[in-house]
């Protein structure tokens, strides 16, 4: 049995982090006589499991359903693991997308910064400024609409 300090140094998570993580119910521990939380050293595992699965975008609700269907009592097994994080490529491609998506559109706009292009839908999503031509249209003069 470890104690939270050695889970904490173990798994590079915060005690705070670990204490937040047992309220949600993500992990659990037993209690000693004088109320200190003792973990099974397979829950190092299970915290690993969740700080990466953090990484890859899975909220904390999610987590939490994916580890209620493991069993309890015992560590999970290489499978069972397995079976948790196959859904984990095709998010981390969604994401890899969108981060291109999200470049490709940066590229355009740095150069000029007036955030004022008509087709900047990152930045300035709706420009109506645009109509009135390049740059910063407010220091200029313009009125803004209303």
């Amino acid at each position: 049995m470890l104690t939270v300090g050695e889970l904490a140094a173990r798994t590079g998570v915060a005690t705070s982090a670990l204490r937040f993580y047992e309220e949600r119910g993500l992990i659990h521990s037993t209690r000693t006589p004088a109320g200190h939380r003792r973990y099974p050293r397979g829950m190092t595992r299970v915290v690993a499991f969740i700080v990466f699965a953090q990484r890859v975008g899975l909220s904390l609700e999610e987590i939490k359903m994916e580890l209620d269907t493991l069993p309890v009592g015992r560590p999970p097994r290489a499978d069972e693991w397995a079976r948790l994080s196959a859904t984990w490529s095709e998010r981390i491609a969604a994401e890899i997308e969108a981060l291109h998506r999200l470049q490709r559109g940066l590229t355009d706009c740095i150069g000029c910064g007036c955030l004022s292009l008509e087709r900047c839908h990152i930045l300035n999503p709706g420009d109506r400024m645009a109509s009135r031509g390049a740059g910063p249209r407010f220091w200029m003069g313009d009125e803004p609409e209303e």
